[in-house]
């Protein structure tokens, strides 16, 4: 890899199993990535903590998550692909930033707001403190971009104003990192409610595309979506269903919005639904079958895992080596 390069930073959590969403909102765009930039992407583990988990089902999720980054083309010769609980660096940092962290910051944090009154029996202190191991996340790294959802730009907010206050108190130790936010990508909403983000969390299994369903279950989830009564093909905030469907169809094959409304303008819903579920089809169908592959064969699995806690460490190691020499740590 080349060290001149900027470097790329983004984790996925494996808290449950990857939508469309997941995929065309953050993983397909990594590998355009790679070759641009020096990039680091892991699977999140320690950050789904935060709500309980089945311990084998995480360790199961965990490598599902980085057989995905496989199988959808992010090349571990040119990507460093890790595991972020297999590389300490992290907690160790996020530990120092906790004591730069201010307490009114982290209850203004929107996600935490909204999480701790969805789970007041699950109140944990990592739900509070998560934004703080993400900063970790960013700097440890020396990162310079994060391709982040509109949702996490408070994060990014964070993680840049924690490492400006170290360095302020330290001397200059981080790189200030930025957000990258695709424009072309809109949010991919809710098949059944286009007014909340696709989730896999959301109890109507309906409502949301699998990565790993099979073709006959998406297209019979697509012709299921809710779409509106106008029976006017148009891209538009008054047909929020029809304009989610467009979007997933844009982001699949990136045609112009326009190019896709006119294409569709005076076809039924229907005919565009059926079309949009074949769609979807060609281009997962692929995926799945490489990764499928990637699974079944664990000891291949385990070695790019491996070699990228190796890489990771390398490059979080001189971060952290420094931050503990500047707060007064012993060699």
């Amino acid at each position: 890899m080349n060290d001149n390069k900027k470097v790329v930073l983004s984790l996925v959590q494996p808290s449950g199993e990857l939508t469309i969403g997941n995929y065309l909102g953050a993983i397909k765009n990594f590998k355009k990535f790679q070759d641009q930039y020096k990039c680091y992407f892991a699977v999140a583990d320690m950050h789904s903590i935060t709500v309980p988990q089945v311990p084998k089902d995480l360790r199961r999720r965990t490598k599902e998550v980085l057989a995905l980054f496989l199988a959808s083309g992010l090349d571990p010769e040119k990507s460093t692909l890790f595991i972020q609980s297999q590389v300490e660096e992290h907690v160790q940092l996020a530990w120092v930033l906790d004591s730069i962290s201010y307490m009114g910051q982290l209850s203004r944090m929107t996600q935490f707001k909204q999480k701790s009154q969805k789970s007041e029996e699950n109140l944990n202190a990592a739900l509070f403190t998560y934004p703080v191991l993400m900063a970790a996340d960013i700097l440890l790294y020396q990162t310079d971009l994060v391709p982040v959802g509109e949702d996490q730009t408070q994060h990014m907010e964070l993680a840049r104003d924690l490492a400006i206050r170290f360095n302020h108190k330290y001397s200059d130790t981080f790189k200030i990192p930025e957000a990258f936010i695709d424009k072309e990508m809109g949010k991919i909403y809710s098949l059944k409610n286009p007014e909340i983000k696709m989730s896999k969390s959301d109890p109507d299994k309906n409502s949301y595309i699998l990565l790993i369903d099979d073709e006959n279950t998406i297209k019979k989830k697509i012709r299921g979506a809710v779409t509106d009564d106008c029976r006017n093909f148009a891209y538009s905030d008054e047909q929020k269903g029809l304009k989610n469907l467009i979007n997933i169809y844009h982001s699949f094959t990136k045609k112009p919005i326009d190019d896709i409304v006119r294409e569709y303008s005076g076809e039924n819903y229907s005919t565009f639904k059926d079309d949009l579920g074949i769609v979807i089809c060609e281009n997962l169908l692929p995926i799945q079958k490489k990764y499928n592959e990637i699974l079944s064969d664990k000891n291949y699995l385990e070695k790019i895992y491996n070699e990228g806690r190796q890489k990771a460490k390398y490059e979080a190691r001189k971060t952290l080596s420094k931050v503990y020499r500047k707060v007064g740590f012993l060699k």
